[in-house]
C-alpha cells in the first residue's frame, strides 16, 4: 500500500505544480475578512428567551473577500460569509469600468440601494445589530414582523450599471441601475419570502423568470476638509410570486452628514407588497373591495456617532417601523403596528483590529405578545475583528 501511496503523492505534487498559476505582474490581489461574535440578552422576555422569534445569546457573523484588479479596466470580487443563515455567497462579479461614469457589473451582488448597505458587515458599523429597516435576525419578534423593510446585504444575480461624475472639487454624483432576479414568496402568497430569495435549495434561480429592477442616486457635497453631507434616492421593483401577479415596491431616501470626527445618519425606507386575496378567511379583516390586496411596511432611523477619544466612540440611534394594512388571521400584529427602538451604544479599539461593542436597547410595541407585554429591555455584548 505505502509503495502505491508514494508515487500517487509524486503525481500529485506534479500535476499541482504544472496546474499553480505563475505570479502575474499585472495582476493586484487582496484578501480582508472581519468576525463578529455577539451575546444578547433581554431579560424582560419571558425566561429570557427570545428565540424563534428573536436570537439570543451567542450569534456570529464571519465574511472574507477576495479583489482580484487584472488591469486598469477589469476587476473581480468575492465573497463568502456566515451568520444565522448559514455560510453564504454575499458577492461574486466582475467589474468592467469603461470610464468613471460607465461601470459594468455583473454576476451575484447586492444592488446598490440605500445608505446602510455599504457598511453592513459588523466590522463597518459600530453596533452589534443593524438599523430595523435592514434587521436579518436580531429584531425582537422578527417571525411576526417578518423581518425588517430590506434586510441587509441582499444578494442577487444580475446586472447592474454604475458610476460617478465630479462636478469641480466639492459636488460629485453617483448612479447606479440594475436589473436582478429579484425577491421570491408562494404563489398566492402573503408577503415575500426572504429566506426562499436567499436559499440555495432552488439553485439561486429566479422563481418567475422575470427580473426585478431599480437604481439609486446620490449627490455629494464637500464642506470642508473634513466636512461633507450626502444625499440619495434609491427605489426597487419585481414580482416576488411564481405567476408574476404580486409586485413589490421599494423606495426610500438618505442622509449622511459628516462634521468632522462626528456622523449623522438619517434613512427612510418603505416597502408596499402585494398579497393574494383569493381565501379572505386567511386574513384577520374585510378585504376592502379598492386598494384592499396589499400592505406598506415603513422603516428609518436617526443615528448619531461621536468619537469620545481616540479610541472610543458613542452611539446613539431611534429607529422604528410601521406596518399598515391586513394581516394573516392569526397574526399578533393589529392593521396599524408599530414597533419603536432606542439604542444607546459604546465600541471601543482594544488594539488595531479589534474593536468591543456593547448597547443597551429599549423596545416598545404597539401589539402584545403571548405573555401581553408591549415593552422589552435588551443589551448586546460583542467582539469584531478585522483581518
Amino acid at each position: 500500500m505505502k509503495r502505491l501511496l508514494l508515487p500517487f503523492a509524486l503525481l500529485l505534487a506534479c500535476a499541482v505544480a504544472v496546474a499553480w498559476p505563475a505570479p502575474a505582474a499585472a495582476l493586484d490581489r487582496n484578501f480582508v475578512g472581519s468576525a463578529q461574535v455577539d451575546y444578547s440578552l433581554v431579560p424582560t422576555h419571558h425566561d429570557a428567551r427570545t428565540f424563534p422569534n428573536g436570537f439570543d445569546g451567542f450569534t456570529t457573523e464571519l465574511a472574507g473577500k477576495i479583489a482580484v484588479d487584472f488591469n486598469d479596466h477589469l476587476s473581480a470580487n468575492m465573497k463568502l460569509c456566515f451568520g444565522c443563515h448559514g455560510f453564504e455567497a454575499d458577492m461574486m462579479y466582475f467589474d468592467y469600468r469603461i470610464r468613471d461614469e460607465i461601470n459594468i457589473r455583473a454576476g451575484r451582488f447586492s444592488p446598490t440601494f440605500g445608505a446602510f448597505n455599504l457598511r453592513h458587515d459588523p466590522a463597518n458599523h459600530r453596533t452589534s445589530d443593524k438599523p430595523l429597516p435592514y434587521d436579518m435576525g436580531r429584531m425582537l419578534r422578527m417571525r411576526q414582523w417578518n423581518l425588517g423593510v430590506l434586510p441587509s446585504p441582499f444578494p442577487d444575480n444580475g446586472v447592474e450599471v454604475n458610476g460617478t461624475h465630479a462636478f469641480g472639487a466639492r459636488t460629485q454624483v453617483d448612479y447606479a441601475v440594475y436589473a436582478v432576479a429579484g425577491f421570491k414568496g408562494a404563489s398566492g402568497g402573503s408577503d415575500i419570502d426572504f429566506q426562499a430569495s436567499r436559499s440555495p435549495s432552488s439553485y439561486y434561480v429566479d422563481n418567475n423568470g422575470r427580473p426585478a429592477g431599480g437604481g439609486r442616486t446620490s449627490v455629494a457635497v464637500k464642506l470642508g476638509e473634513l466636512s461633507d453631507v450626502v444625499l440619495g434616492a434609491s427605489a426597487m421593483y419585481g414580482t416576488y410570486d411564481p405567476d408574476n401577479k404580486l409586485s413589490y415596491l421599494i423606495y426610500g431616501g438618505d442622509l449622511t452628514l459628516r462634521l468632522n470626527r462626528t456622523n449623522v445618519r438619517i434613512e427612510y425606507l418603505a416597502r408596499r407588497t402585494e398579497f393574494d386575496t383569493a381565501n379572505q378567511a386567511a386574513w384577520k379583516y374585510t378585504i376592502a373591495p379598492q386598494r384592499g390586496n396589499f400592505f406598506v411596511k415603513h422603516g428609518g432611523y436617526v443615528e448619531v456617532e461621536q468619537p469620545m477619544t481616540r479610541d472610543l466612540d458613542l452611539i446613539l440611534r431611534g429607529d422604528g417601523m410601521l406596518r399598515d394594512g391586513n394581516v394573516a388571521a392569526d397574526s399578533q400584529l393589529s392593521a396599524h403596528s408599530t414597533v419603536v427602538r432606542g439604542t444607546l451604544g459604546l465600541a471601543y479599539v482594544v488594539i488595531a483590529g479589534l474593536r468591543v461593542k456593547a448597547s443597551t436597547e429599549v423596545w416598545k410595541f404597539s401589539d402584545t405578545d403571548e405573555t401581553n407585554r408591549t415593552f422589552e429591555l435588551g443589551f448586546h455584548a460583542g467582539l469584531v475583528g478585522t483581518f
